[in-house]
């Protein structure tokens, strides 16, 4: 098997091996038994295809008692049963043997699947001298919770998994950045031509499209929590967003991958947004979140085709110019890319769909409350306040010029906010220093910073005082939809326009970049303003 880091080899051919869907598994974490078998019956309820019992979880577990109801027939959903011990990151602290034989009675009361740690598979397996039923898989499972070691180490560790014999192997790593997963997907993909049944998971945030990808990777399972709060594992979804969000039924080895590039990237509502307007168009696609500590090494290590076009939002989108093969002018021009396209033949395109959404809002919003139906900018001779130098700032800054606007750069640190004043010909203040700017009314205040977003939604990057100078704020910040802000903003009587209409917009532009379609543009405002 390949080593290599790039993913670009390890996309399976559709039709190469004939393959089963990948099942949906939900934990079910009570502490009392009847509270678990209530967790499977929920879990069945919102789609899952099995239930995973914790018995390390459950308070004062008797095996001879509890056992037989938990897996009393006819049963919701099959169960994989699990008795995790504290030193794989369970719970239970006590003698193997104990343990063993609670495993060997789920075994013998009718559970589908028995998951073995590999330190003690060969002990367990000993134990069980030939009593496993047919009809019960066994699961020998590997967990590491520091890192994701290398392709070579996940190739021995999956030979030594089925030496002991396992039905079906589990390896389940950490990243430590997002390229760590490309190995796993490395392992599916081996696994699944060999046609060895595994279950290959990375665990936190940074392995999030593990859980989500292992379908189009040939992956035996992937694990969704019941709801926020009752996962079993560092990032885990919940199973209805599986379903819902990330259209999990439908992912396949065809299916082409999107998403959103960012540090942080968990707040996003793109998936939301994306992943239903992509089913509305029959498109066979799914959009994730990617959270991308060094944006070249990403684009390097996924560099199949089938990852075919990205969002990308802070703090890459001034790298994401340097890191494209070709740059459209005008992103160009900004110096910063929020979209971009794989060609088919592998070169990235990088495009700026930001400058167009954020001030085409800002001038809807403005002539909404406006009687003249003058064809000029409402922003041409006004003054512009842009908060921030990044990326979006860099978008509106460079628009707000287009449309004839003079512009000021106000930035925390000075040298970022003079760099870019020098670029599009306009003063730079520190943010100190625009508390006391006011040299005249009826100015223009565009927030293009992280300040105020979820969860630090006390913080402004203005004091309420100061906002009085300003005619029109917008705030490109749309976790929360009202900030704070946008509400001092309004309680001072300004014209507010939210950094929904700008989200909305630059998600159309990219839409159409990434499909090749026009954007649904009601379904997408409907998702917007109901669902996020």
């Amino acid at each position: 098997m390949a080593a290599a880091m790039s993913v670009s080899a390890v996309v399976p051919p559709a039709a190469a091996v004939a393959r089963a869907r990948t099942l949906l598994c939900v934990p079910a974490t009570a502490r009392a038994p009847r509270e678990m078998a209530a967790e499977v019956a929920a879990a069945a309820a919102l789609g899952a295809d099995l239930a995973e019992l914790r018995l390390d979880r459950l308070a004062g577990f008797a095996p001879r008692r509890d056992l037989p109801a938990l897996l009393a027939k006819p049963r919701t959903l099959p169960a994989l049963v699990t008795y995790r011990p504290k030193w794989e990151g369970g719970e239970y602290e006590g003698e193997d043997e104990p343990r063993f034989e609670a495993l060997q009675l789920a075994m013998e009361l009718g559970a589908e699947y028995v998951d073995i740690e590999l330190k003690v598979a060969d002990k367990f397996i000993k134990f069980m001298s030939g009593k496993k039923p047919e009809t019960c898989k066994l699961i020998v499972s590997s967990h590491n919770y520091e890192n994701t070691p290398s392709a070579e180490e996940l190739e021995k560790l999956l030979a030594q998994i089925q030496a002991t014999g396992a039905d079906i192997v589990k390896i389940a790593t950490t990243a430590t950045e997002i390229v760590d997963v490309s190995r796993m997907f490395q392992i599916l993909v081996h696994c699944q031509e060999k046609q060895v049944p595994i279950i290959g998971l990375v665990m936190n945030d940074r392995g999030f499209i593990s859980r989500v990808l292992c379908p189009k990777f040939g992956g035996y399972l992937t694990f969704g929590s019941l709801e926020k709060g009752k996962e079993s594992a560092p990032a885990q979804p919940t199973v209805a967003d599986l379903i819902n969000v990330y259209n999990i039924r439908q992912i396949g080895p065809d299916t082409k991958v999107f998403g959103i590039i960012g540090k942080p990237v968990g707040h996003s509502k793109s998936p939301i947004l994306h992943n239903e307007a992509f089913r509305s168009v029959g498109l066979n696609a799914v959009y994730v979140p990617f959270l991308v500590d060094d944006l070249a090494k990403f684009l390097h290590t996924y560099s199949s085709p089938d990852f075919a076009g990205f969002s990308c939002t802070i703090p890459h989108k001034e790298d994401a110019v340097r890191c494209c093969d070709e740059v459209d002018p005008i992103a160009r021009d900004i110096g910063a890319v929020n979209t971009i396209i794989r060609k088919p033949n592998g070169n990235l395109v990088g495009y700026n769909t930001d400058y167009v959404g954020a001030i085409s809002a800002i001038e809807d919003g403005i002539r909404a409350t406006q009687s003249t139906r003058s064809t000029t900018s409402p922003l041409a001779g006004r003054l512009f306040v842009v908060i921030g130098a990044g990326g979006a700032g860099k978008a509106l800054a460079y628009g707000a010029k287009e449309k004839g606007a003079r512009v000021v750069i106000a930035n925390r640190t000075f040298a970022r906010a003079q760099e870019l004043g020098n670029l599009i010909g306009g003063p730079a203040l520190t943010l100190a220093e625009l508390e006391n700017y006011h040299p005249e009314e009826g100015m223009i205040l565009a927030n293009t910073t992280a300040i105020g977003m979820h969860p630090n939604t006390n913080d402004t990057p203005l004091s309420k005082q100061a906002l009085k100078s300003y005619a029109v704020v917008f705030d490109a910040v749309y976790t929360p939809k009202e900030t704070r802000l946008l509400r001092d903003a309004a309680e001072c009587g300004a014209t507010v326009v939210s950094g929904l209409e700008m989200f909305i917009r630059q998600a159309e532009g990219q839409f159409e970049h990434f499909t090749g379609m026009p954007a649904p543009d009601s379904l997408m405002r409907d998702i917007v303003l109901t669902k996020t």
